[in-house]
């Protein structure tokens, strides 16, 4: 998930939790908490690809850090808050709790979190929202920019026993939460709509295979992607959650390529590689080594001059090279060139226009090959 989003959130939960107490300074704290997990990025830099791969959202973002970091703070903050006083305990699951949001936005995308690190460097991630849905940013981001600006309200006591009404400012903190909460639950009845289409149509097939994950399209709960991992290969289709569960998926069918990486599974590049990706890769053989392709996020589809004929390319892909002195592993970026044509036939597969969408495949993009033709499961 994007900063501004997680700022944007430390700021509401910080607002909510010790608004009342600290004023505005309680979302300053809560946006500057908010991003803190992400500090991992910016030590990672001093490291080569594969170091960084596996320390994006590894050490900043397991739950010992997040208690060592929230039992650290606690004191130090519950200094600097002696006049409002606030206790330890309070500062602590101040923290502590503006941490976990953080850590849950992550664990809704499809990149997750490494939770377990470093005991386990496997991701959790529900694959229930796009990282960048404004629908569910939006209100989170609209809420903290209306209370950045809001005066803060003077509390007046009340003698009577007549509970007093919400402050603005309060309305204003809940509506943004509620409503990035109320997508969310929308985006995992979606989840299980879709999901529920994609398990029908492989029953239908008499599909033998041993995991499938579903997430979301770019900018929408509607429209989803699946990827069937099928021991050798990987099947990748799509579907509404309008569509009826007798609608048959079109699967496009990668062949994983492992024989590309001959001799070199055991090195730490493609151990890490096959890590973060949970597994979810394919492989080709290159004139210096390797390329892989991460198919769990959705591919860029580029309509070329063969009427009928479309190339997918790989969101996140990397060259690995092991003769190579210094960083072997180069991630590539030239998936996105023609990303305003890919966002209009997603849009049109969205309503409905499965031939706006669909065509005869080819996996292009891998560095040093021509496109590769692949099978069509229908």
């Amino acid at each position: 998930m994007d900063l501004i989003t997680q700022a944007a959130l430390g700021a509401a939960m910080g607002e909510l939790m010790l608004g009342k107490r600290l004023g505005k300074q309680a979302m300053a704290w809560g946006a500057l908490i908010g991003v803190l997990p992400d500090v991992d990025g910016i030590f990672s830099l001093f490291f080569d690809s594969a170091h960084q791969l596996a320390f994006r959202h590894g050490l900043g973002h397991s739950l010992w850090f997040l208690a060592l970091v929230s039992y650290g703070l606690a004191h130090w903050l519950a200094k600097q808050w002696k006049k409002e006083k606030i206790a330890k305990a309070q500062a602590g699951g101040f923290v502590f709790a503006i941490l976990c949001g953080h850590l849950l936005l992550e664990c809704v995308t499809v990149e997750g979190a490494a939770v377990l690190w470093p005991f386990s460097g496997e991701s959790l991630a529900f694959n229930c929202v796009f990282p960048l849905d404004f629908l569910f940013c939006g209100p989170l981001v609209v809420a903290a920019a209306w209370l950045a600006v809001l005066p803060v309200e003077v509390v007046k006591k009340s003698r009577g026993k007549k509970p007093q009404p919400p402050s603005k400012r309060r309305r204003v903190c809940s509506w943004g939460l509620g409503a990035s909460a109320g997508y969310l639950l929308l985006a995992v009845a979606m989840k299980f709509v879709a999901s529920a289409g994609f398990d029908a149509d492989l029953k239908r097939r008499g599909t033998v295979h041993q995991r499938r994950m579903e997430a979301p399209t770019m900018f929408n709960i509607f429209l989803w992607r699946a990827v069937v991992d099928r021991g050798d290969e990987l099947w990748v289709g799509y579907r509404t959650v309008f569509e009826r569960h007798e609608t048959p998926v079109r699967w496009t069918i990668y062949p994983k390529g492992k024989t590309a990486l001959a001799g070199m599974e055991d090195t730490r590049e493609i151990q890490t590689l096959a890590r973060v990706t949970n597994g979810w890769w394919i492989a080709r053989p290159n004139a210096k080594g390797a390329w892989l392709g991460d198919l769990r996020y959705g591919e860029a589809r580029n309509w070329g001059d063969k009427k009928g004929m479309v190339d997918s390319r790989m969101a996140y892909s990397w060259v690995f090279t092991p003769e190579a002195k210094g960083d072997r592993l180069r991630q590539t970026d030239e998936a996105w060139r023609n990303t305003g044509n890919t966002l209009n036939r997603l849009s049109g597969r969205l309503v409905g226009n499965r031939a706006i969408w669909e065509a005869n495949p080819r996996l292009a993009g891998v560095a040093g090959s021509l496109p590769e033709f692949l099978a069509v499961e229908e």
